[in-house]
């Protein structure tokens, strides 16, 4: 099987096979445009992906190439309901940074199910939360005034069932 070179943004090459390499729509694409020569040492540059997230990358691929390979691309991109596999858990569960730079990496490289899964588990991460429990999650700095606060509040608020607007018929 033909192998092909990814190079990160910090100058670091991975070696990959070319079935790996295309769990990505966009490396996919490029190979498709520029068809691989058996005895060519194709490099393709990576600006916007460090080797630490790339190497992240190619073991998520790895393991999911043969998923992707019986998957139609379209059904993938049309997929709403993401199921977390207790192996993606498993590989997602790392650090806030390293999460997020996989998220900016999976969309630049457009791989639909590692996005949806890594955005997922960020999505678990608020789901039931407070707005003080998610800026303390997220380390983020609260800088609504309290009167700012009470307005949002009020604005978010969901009308009860005997407070609810109704609404009459438009002629």
């Amino acid at each position: 099987m033909p192998v092909i070179k990814l190079q990160s943004s910090d100058g670091e090459i991975f070696e990959t096979d070319i079935e790996t390499a295309k769990c990505s729509s966009t490396i996919k694409t490029l190979l498709e445009d520029c068809p691989v020569e058996a005895e060519n040492d194709t490099l393709i540059p990576l600006p916007n992906v460090n080797s630490t997230i790339l190497k992240k990358v190619l073991i998520w691929a790895k393991h999911h190439r043969e998923d992707i390979a019986e998957e139609n691309e379209e059904e993938a991109a049309k997929s709403v309901a993401v199921q977390i596999t207790p192996w993606d858990a498993e590989f997602l569960s790392m650090d806030q940074g390293t999460l997020f730079e996989l998220i900016l990496a999976a969309n630049y490289l457009d791989i639909p199910n590692l996005l949806n899964a890594a955005c997922m588990t960020v999505a678990n991460m608020i789901k039931g939360r407070t707005t003080e429990e998610i800026r303390q999650t997220f380390h983020i700095t609260n800088d609504f005034s309290p009167s700012e606060e009470d307005l949002m509040t009020m604005e978010s608020e969901v009308p009860q069932e005997d407070e609810a607007i109704e609404y009459g018929e438009i002629i």
